[in-house]
C-alpha cells in the first residue's frame, strides 16, 4: 500500500466564517484514500519585512515553513480580491519564498477557490499559477475547481451542501495525491 499523501491546506481569507476556509474543511474530512489534510494557520504572520527576516524568522513563519517543508503537497484555497491573490496569502507566500531552502520549490500544488461572484476565483487562480510558476512548485492543472455563487453552495453553518462541487474537491484531491506519487517516484 502507498504512503499516504501529506498535503497542508493554505486559505487566503481570514474571515471567520470564510467559504474558502470552509471549502479546505470538506477536503479534510472528504480526503480520498491516501490522503491527509492539514490547515495552516497564516493570521499570525508578520507583514514581510526583509529585516525581520535578517534578524531571524519570526515564530509563526518559522512555523509555516516547516510545515511546507514537511507536507508532501499544497493544496491553496483562497478568493479573489480586486482581480487576484488577496494580501494575507501574498505575505505567506512572500515570507516562506525566502532563502534560503526555499520549501515551495519543487512541491506538488493543487487550487481551489470559492467567491460569491460568477466566475468563483478564475483570475485569482491564474495569478496564483504565474506566482507558482517562479517558486518552482508543480501545479495541477486539473480539475480546476471555481466555487462560483458560493453562498448558495454552502448553508448557514458553513457546510458545502451543493454534491458535485463535494465530488470536484475529491476528484482535485485524488489528482493532486496521484500527481504527488508520480513525482516522488521520478516518473513525471
Amino acid at each position: 500500500m502507498a504512503e499516504t499523501v501529506k498535503v497542508l491546506g493554505i486559505c487566503g481569507s481570514l474571515r471567520a466564517g470564510s467559504y474558502n476556509a470552509a471549502a479546505l474543511r470538506v477536503a479534510q474530512k472528504m480526503a480520498p484514500q491516501g490522503v491527509s489534510v492539514d490547515i495552516a494557520e497564516i493570521g499570525d504572520l508578520p507583514h514581510y519585512d526583509d529585516d525581520l527576516r535578517v534578524a531571524g524568522w519570526p515564530a509563526p513563519v518559522a512555523r509555516l515553513r516547516a510545515q511546507v517543508a514537511a507536507a508532501d503537497a499544497i493544496l491553496f484555497s483562497s478568493p479573489e480580491y480586486n482581480y487576484s491573490v488577496p494580501g494575507v496569502l501574498k505575505n505567506a507566500i512572500d515570507w516562506v519564498s525566502r532563502p534560503p531552502d526555499q520549501p515551495f520549490a519543487g512541491k506538488p500544488a493543487a487550487i481551489l477557490g470559492a467567491s460569491p461572484g460568477m466566475l468563483g476565483t478564475v483570475r485569482m487562480q491564474y495569478h496564483l499559477r504565474q506566482i507558482m510558476v517562479f517558486l518552482d512548485m508543480k501545479t495541477i492543472n486539473k480539475p480546476e475547481v471555481m466555487i462560483g455563487h458560493c453562498a448558495e453552495r454552502f448553508d448557514a453553518n458553513g457546510e458545502l451542501t451543493h454534491a458535485p462541487t463535494r465530488e470536484l474537491i475529491v476528484k482535485l484531491l485524488e489528482s493532486l495525491r496521484d500527481w504527488t506519487r508520480r513525482l516522488q517516484r521520478g516518473a513525471a
